[in-house]
C-alpha cells in the first residue's frame, strides 16, 4: 500500500516536472501547468491517480500552509485598516453576482433550483490560487493585495455558511438552532485566540524563537493545531490556518517563520493544484456551449465590475479598484463543493458539475493571465476606467510631499535604497520615494522624507511627479517589464535625465542599457567586485581585514540604528 502510494506521487511529480517544464519555455505561469497535470493524471485522462485519499492530504497541506503564511501578514493593525471595505466588497459582490447568476440561468432555461445552484457557485472566488498568484507577484503587502485577502475571506465564510446549511438541511438538522450555534462558536473561537495572542503567544515564542529547528516546528504544529480544531467544529481549514498565522502576526519572528516555511509551503500547494485539476469533471460539454461561456463572461468580466463600482463609491483609486477586481474573477474550489454536493441531496444532476468544471478551468486560467499580467491591461484600459473613480481625494493616495521639483526621485524602498538615502541626505539634494507598500510610505514619513504611494507601473503615478525638471531617477525595483515601461515614460518626460535601474541577471541588464539606462545595479556583481578589489588590495594581510571588519561593523550597527525599527524592517525585508 505505502509503496503503491509512493510509486504514484512519484508518477505525478514527474508528470508535473514535464508539464511545468514545458509551460517554462512557453513562458507561462505555472499555477496553469500544475492544475494541467491533475487533468492529465485523473481518472478521466491517464488515471494515474488511485489514491486519491493521500492526494488529497497533502493538497490540505498545502492550503492550510499559503493561508497560515498569509495570515503571518495580517497584524490586526492591518485588518482594521482594510476590515470595512473588505466587509462591504466581499458581500457585495457575493450579492450581485448571485442576482445576476440567478437571472442569467433563469433566462437560459435551468429551472429555479438548479438556477439557485449556479448563482452561489458563481459567487464564490478561490482563495489560495489568489493568495498563490499575489505571493508570486510580491503584491500581498500592497493595498489592493490586503483588502483582496479581506473580502475573500468574507467569501469563504459566507461558503462555510452556505455548505453547513446544505448538510444540516439534507440530514434533517433545524437551521435556526445550526446557525446560532455556529454564530456563538465562531465569537467564542475569535475572542479566545484574541486572549491567547495578547496573553499567551508573545510568552512562548521567547522560548521557543531560542532555537531555528523548533520554532519551525512549532509554527508548523500551531498552523496544523488550528486548522485541525477549526476543521472538527465543521468550520474550514483553511480559516483556521488564516487566523493561526494572525496570532503569530505580531511576534518578531513572523519573519523568520515565513522564510523557512516557503520551501515547504511550495511542494504542498503544486499538490494542491494537482489535485484541484485531477477533480475537474468535463462530460457533454458540446450541448452547454452558450451557457458555458455566459456564465464565464460574468465572472471574468462581471465579478471585476462589481467590485470597481464598490470600491470606487468607497473612495479608492481605479488602479486598486482594477487590481482587486481581478481576485474576484474566477470560480473557487468551493463552487464545485457545492455543486457536488447539490447532486448529492439530489437537488441537481450531474450536467450542472460538468457545466461549473468548464467555467471553473476557463475562469481560472483567464484570472491567472490576467492577474500575472495585471499592469500591461490596467495600462490598455486606465482610461475608461475613470467612470469608476469617486471624484475627489481618495483613501489610498497616501501623499506625503508638496508639490514642487525634485533632484532625484527614487522608486522602491528595499534594502538597496537604505545606503542610497543616506547618501542623497549627505548630498543635501531634494529627492521624492515612491513605494507600493502602504506601510513603508507612512513609516517613512514619519522620518520626514518626502514619499508618495504609488505604482511606477501605472502611468498616473508619473503624473504626480514633475519630472521635467528632475535631474535623476532610480528604481531599486528589479522587475524588469516594470523598469523598461518606466524607462519609457521617463524619456517621453525628460530626454535629459540620467536613470539608473536594477537587476539581477545580466540578459536583463543588458535589455535595459539598450533601452536607455544609464546605469543597471546589480547586487550580485557589486557584491563579488568589492570582495575581488579588497582582495587584490590587501592580498594576505589579515590585519587590514580587521580594520576593514571594524569600519563594516559600525556601519552595520549604525544601519540598525539608523531608522526606527518599523521602518529598518521594511528596509530589510522588502
Amino acid at each position: 500500500m505505502v509503496t503503491g502510494v509512493f510509486y504514484e506521487l512519484s508518477g505525478i511529480i514527474i508528470v508535473a516536472v514535464v508539464v511545468s517544464g514545458l509551460m517554462t519555455l512557453l513562458r507561462q505561469p505555472l499555477i496553469i501547468s500544475y492544475i494541467l497535470t491533475g487533468i492529465i493524471v485523473s481518472p478521466y485522462v491517464f488515471g494515474l491517480i488511485t489514491s486519491s485519499d493521500s492526494l488529497a492530504i497533502f493538497a490540505h497541506l498545502g492550503s492550510a500552509l499559503l493561508l497560515f503564511m498569509v495570515g503571518l501578514n495580517l497584524n490586526p493593525k492591518i485588518v482594521r485598516e482594510v476590515g470595512k471595505v473588505s466587509v462591504i466588497t466581499g458581500m457585495g459582490q457575493f450579492l450581485f453576482t448571485a442576482v445576476i447568476g440567478i437571472s442569467a440561468s433563469l433566462i437560459l432555461g435551468f429551472d429555479l433550483t438548479t438556477s439557485l445552484y449556479i448563482a452561489v457557485g458563481l459567487t464564490f472566488s478561490s482563495t489560495i490560487i489568489i493568495m498563490k498568484l499575489l505571493s508570486d507577484k510580491g503584491d500581498i503587502e500592497t493595498v489592493y493585495g490586503r483588502i483582496s485577502i479581506g473580502f475573500l475571506v468574507v467569501q469563504d465564510l459566507i461558503a462555510v455558511f452556505i455548505l453547513m446549511i446544505l448538510s444540516s438541511t439534507s440530514s434533517g438538522g433545524n437551521l435556526a438552532i445550526m446557525a446560532l450555534e455556529t454564530g456563538l462558536m465562531g465569537l467564542g473561537l475569535l475572542l479566545s485566540l484574541l486572549l491567547v495572542s495578547v496573553y499567551v503567544i508573545p510568552k512562548i515564542m521567547q522560548l521557543v524563537g531560542r532555537n531555528q529547528e523548533y520554532l519551525l516546528l512549532f509554527s508548523i504544529g500551531w498552523c496544523l493545531g488550528l486548522a485541525t480544531l477549526f476543521d472538527m467544529l465543521n468550520f474550514s481549514i483553511e480559516i483556521g490556518a488564516l487566523l493561526a498565522g494572525v496570532t503569530l502576526s505580531m511576534s518578531p519572528y513572523h519573519f523568520e517563520i515565513s522564510s523557512k516555511m516557503r520551501i515547504l509551503r511550495d511542494f504542498f500547494l503544486i499538490m494542491f493544484f494537482i489535485a484541484l485539476g485531477s477533480e475537474l469533471v468535463v462530460t457533454h460539454i458540446h450541448n452547454y456551449i452558450i451557457p458555458i461561456l455566459v456564465f464565464s463572461a460574468i465572472i471574468l468580466i462581471g465579478n471585476p465590475i462589481i467590485v470597481m463600482f464598490l470600491m470606487g463609491r468607497l473612495g479608492y483609486t481605479k488602479k486598486n479598484s482594477f487590481f482587486a477586481g481581478l481576485t474576484v474573477a474566477q470560480i473557487s474550489e468551493f463552487s464545485l463543493i457545492l455543486i457536488a454536493l447539490g447532486i448529492k441531496v439530489g437537488h441537481i444532476t450531474n450536467e450542472v458539475l460538468s457545466i461549473m468544471t468548464m467555467v471553473g478551468l476557463i475562469t481560472i486560467f483567464g484570472c491567472s493571465y490576467l492577474i500575472l499580467y495585471a499592469n500591461k491591461v490596467y495600462l490598455f484600459l486606465s482610461p475608461y476606467l475613470t467612470i469608476f473613480e469617486r471624484i475627489g481625494t481618495k483613501v489610498d493616495e497616501h501623499k506625503h510631499h508638496k508639490h514642487e521639483e525634485y533632484d532625484i526621485v527614487v522608486f522602491g524602498c528595499n534594502r538597496i535604497a537604505y545606503d542610497l538615502i543616506e547618501s542623497l541626505k549627505k548630498l543635501k539634494k531634494k529627492f521624492l520615494i515612491v513605494d507600493y507598500n502602504p506601510d513603508t510610505i507612512t513609516c517613512i514619513a514619519k522620518e520626514g522624507f518626502a514619499c508618495i504611494y504609488g505604482d511606477i507601473s501605472d502611468p498616473e503615478t508619473l503624473k504626480e511627479i514633475d519630472l521635467t525638471k528632475t535631474k535623476m531617477i532610480i528604481s531599486t525595483i528589479h522587475d524588469l517589464d516594470t523598469n523598461l515601461l518606466l524607462i519609457d515614460q521617463v524619456k517621453r518626460a525628460n530626454e535629459n535625465i540620467i536613470i539608473i535601474t536594477t537587476s539581477y541577471n545580466v540578459e536583463d541588464s543588458i535589455k535595459l542599457y539598450e533601452e536607455g539606462a544609464n546605469y543597471v545595479i546589480i547586487p550580485h556583481f557589486l557584491g563579488g567586485h568589492k570582495t575581488a578589489t579588497m582582495v587584490e588590495d590587501y592580498g594576505f594581510d589579515i590585519e587590514k581585514f580587521l580594520k576593514y571588519k571594524i569600519e563594516h561593523l559600525e556601519y552595520l550597527k549604525k544601519r540598525g540604528k539608523g531608522y526606527s525599527k518599523h521602518f529598518k524592517d521594511n528596509l530589510n525585508h522588502t
